[in-house]
């Protein structure tokens, strides 16, 4: 209350006071009395919560370390530095999940970018380390084993499927995990484990490309939409089989002449890809998703970018689709350009 208070006092004296001085005398304290406010609002908006969109340099620093200065916000310091500890006691017992596992490990970078979504801010809660474990359980089941001896061992296997965990996770932690905490976490897991997008390298050390142009890009419509309506088929490549999702955008690519791109998988096309941000992808560019079904690897979708939030990409029939929808953005991975 007291902010209207302040602007409402500042109002009359405006109005009651004709001499300038005077009038720049008021405007000075103005300045004085609402000043606070603005800073507490700024800040407020720049303190991440697990459901805003997070702060590019935050993820860094809590993720990679560094220095934290002395003119940052105190309360934001706080919660970078409780999720430094957390992400330490978080990588014990993911340490100990992983000498269970067979074949490879639990991906920690995917583990701490849903825990960061969910917590980061003032919802992160006091976690024993029995808490810290039982949240990193929800990345594996369990598996009873017998070596030639006949004895008994119990192996982790990492879960591949996302939305397994994400049900896992609200069994125990008894909130349900919105598509927009599934969305910020893919965003934070994508900037923690390749880098910021948009700037300097690509997530696979790859430069920047160049954004199609409108001569490009027409071409490569011209050639994908001659096959709205044909139905998904798993392995299609070409006009004679039907398409699945990566074969559909190596046809179109290539034919086109925008790009050679000869037929691979999805996760085969994103690792040719520098990553772009959201804001900086253009028509003509690729996005990726994860979780669609158990593919094995990060990225399991693909389609082509058109602009306006909307995508062009080989479902069940090919087809147009709002990549902002419940479905695709909690399934969202990254935006990706080819070299050019």
């Amino acid at each position: 209350m007291a902010a209207p208070a302040a602007v409402l006092a500042v109002k009359a004296a405006l109005v009651a006071t004709t001499d300038q001085r005077a009038r720049t005398a008021v405007l000075s304290v103005v300045a004085a009395v609402l000043t606070p406010f603005i800073l507490i609002i700024v800040v407020l908006l720049c303190t991440l919560s697990g459901t805003a969109n997070h702060n590019n340099a935050a993820v860094d620093l809590t993720f990679h370390g560094g220095y934290l200065s002395s003119e940052m916000p105190a309360e934001y310091r706080m919660y970078i530095e409780k999720m430094r500890e957390s992400f330490s006691d978080l990588d014990e017992v993911l340490t100990e999940i992983n000498d269970m596992c067979e074949d490879g490990g639990v991906d920690d970078y995917r583990v701490k970018a849903i825990f960061y979504a969910l917590f980061f801010g003032a919802d992160q809660p006091r976690m024993s380390d029995e808490d810290y474990r039982t949240f990193a359980d929800c990345f594996v089941t369990y598996a009873e084993r017998q070596d030639e001896d006949g004895n008994t061992y119990t192996v982790a296997v990492p879960i591949t499927n996302l939305e397994t965990i994400y049900s896992n996770l609200e069994s125990v932690l008894n909130r349900v995990i919105t598509p927009e905490d599934k969305s910020n976490a893919q965003r934070i897991y994508t900037q923690a484990k390749y880098g910021s997008a948009g700037g300097g390298e690509g997530g696979n050390g790859l430069p920047p490309g160049i954004a199609m142009g409108d001569g490009s890009f027409k071409a490569l419509m011209e050639e994908a939409t001659k096959y709205i309506g044909w139905p998904y088929v798993w392995g299609g490549s070409s006009p004679s089989t039907s398409f699945d999702c990566s074969g559909y955008v190596c046809w179109v690519y290539t034919q086109s002449g925008v790009y050679n791109l000869p037929r691979t998988t999805a996760q085969g096309i994103f690792d040719q890809c520098s990553v772009v941000s959201r804001e900086e992808a253009k028509p003509g560019d690729l996005i990726f998703f994860t979780g669609t079904y158990a593919s094995g690897s990060p990225v399991s979708h693909i389609g082509i970018y058109v602009g306006e939030n909307q995508m062009l990409h080989c479902g069940n029939p090919i087809g147009y689709a709002n990549i902002d929808s419940a479905y695709w953005s909690s399934h969202f991975y990254a935006m990706g350009r080819l070299p050019g």
